[in-house]
């Protein structure tokens, strides 16, 4: 895109058109998923997907209410334990579970 100023060099608008897309955003969070998916243990990972991250909230969708009952009651403490420690920098302070019933990452038969 040029402007006034002259041409614009390609990595400026490979930049603009990324975020313009949002195909950053999309690589972020698959990369949070597989971090997600690496922490959680292939398990939960079947039954459980990343909804976002905001301020330090990891936000989890869980796909049955039973599955949410045990995250939140047994596993919630040693899951955030376990991505603290082993991904500090992303600066995870809490995990917040959300029933969502669209999630089933079991392969189909």
């Amino acid at each position: 895109m040029a402007s006034e100023r002259g041409p614009q060099h390609v990595s400026q608008a490979l930049a603009e058109l990324f975020a313009l897309r949002g195909y950053a955003r999309r690589q972020g969070d698959a990369q949070l998923q597989a971090v997600w998916d690496e922490i959680a243990g292939a398990e939960i990972a079947l039954y459980t997907k990343v909804v976002g991250v905001s301020r330090g909230v990891l936000r989890i969708g869980v796909a049955n209410a039973a599955a949410l009952g045990e995250l939140t009651g047994f596993h919630k403490p040693g899951l955030l334990r376990r991505l603290q420690q082993q991904y500090p920098e992303l600066r995870i302070r809490e995990l917040k579970f959300r029933l969502d019933s669209g999630i089933d990452r079991r392969p189909k038969p």
